[in-house]
């Protein structure tokens, strides 16, 4: 009985000491969160009417010094992505109508990708997030679903995606580094000055099939060490290189930008033997920026 006892009293002792190292770890995260955010905030006071890739910022680890760790942060442009909440937009009395021209720009991004299906998953993914219980044409509203319903809001996190019909372990392997869920139904606007060349893709999809990523890519690659000042040169050098059509919609230009409006944090602490790992999202549209989202763990 005495051993049992002391088992269960080193038992519990373990079990305090790690949640008391999980707690410190969660301190050390906020703290990473306060120190991304000013240097955030620096940033952009410092880039003026643009923001690029000058100083190696992206992606760059910054370390947090604590006793017997390590905490890491690293901050990357979180707007360079294809926003599912932007399937939707608000009606005026208050529900979620399926955007048509954004669902035909998801289904562009994942023939660009060679993913199968995306005439379908990009209604379906519309029809989830909407209001409504009339499917798009290809889509799919509850019946579609056994054993659950559409949500009929709009995402919080692009982990969702993968209850969406069509939208198999492959598919989302495939396409989910070029989403975000932004806490906003509108398109994300990409800036054309910290979109990497492997990007390309993003680009492509705001023309009707006339360019590939590669040729996006190419483009990209050859842009000025400090970034363009606008977006027109990009877009004639996008036009030289295969995208002389016509763009799907006139709002296409307007989806690229030299500035940056929501930045992607990553923090990790290690605490003894306690690891934390966070994924936070800062909204840059007005200074001081702010977080505004944050989640426990590793990307999904």
């Amino acid at each position: 009985m005495a051993a049992t006892a002391l088992e269960k009293v080193r038992l519990a002792t373990r079990l305090a000491a790690n949640a008391v190292a999980m707690d410190q770890a969660r301190g050390y995260a906020y703290a990473a969160e306060a120190l991304a955010t000013m240097r955030t905030t620096a940033l952009l006071r410092r880039a003026g009417d643009r923001v690029a890739l000058t100083g190696g910022w992206s992606g760059r680890p910054f370390g947090l010094p604590i006793p017997g760790g390590t905490a890491t942060a690293r901050i990357t442009d979180g707007g360079n992505c294809f926003n599912l909440n932007s399937l939707v937009t608000r009606a005026i009395d208050g529900r979620w109508v399926a955007d048509g021209a954004t669902v035909a720009q998801f289904a562009r991004l994942m023939r660009l990708l060679r993913v199968p299906g995306g005439e379908t998953i990009a209604p379906a993914t519309a029809d989830w997030i909407d209001s409504d219980d009339v499917p798009l044409p290809g889509g799919t509203e509850d019946p579609g679903y056994r054993g659950y319903r559409t949500a009929g809001t709009l995402m919080a996190d692009v982990s969702e995606w993968r209850a969406v019909a069509g939208v198999t372990p492959q598919v989302y392997r495939a396409v989910r580094p070029y989403l975000c869920a932004l806490p906003v139904a509108e398109r994300a606007t990409i800036n054309i000055n910290t979109l990497l060349p492997e990007q390309g893709a993003l680009l492509a999809m705001l023309l009707p099939d006339t360019l590939s990523p590669q040729q996006a890519g190419a483009v990209l690659s050859r842009r000025p060490p400090d970034g363009w000042a606008g977006v027109d040169p990009l877009w004639n050098q996008l036009s030289l290189s295969g995208g002389g059509g016509a763009t799907p919609d006139l709002s296409a230009k307007q989806q690229t930008a030299v500035t940056t409006r929501w930045f992607a944090l990553a923090v990790d602490v290690a605490n003894g033997a306690s690891e934390l790992h966070e994924q936070a999202l800062i909204d840059a549209r007005a200074l001081p920026v702010r977080l505004v989202a944050r989640q426990w763990g590793d990307a999904t």
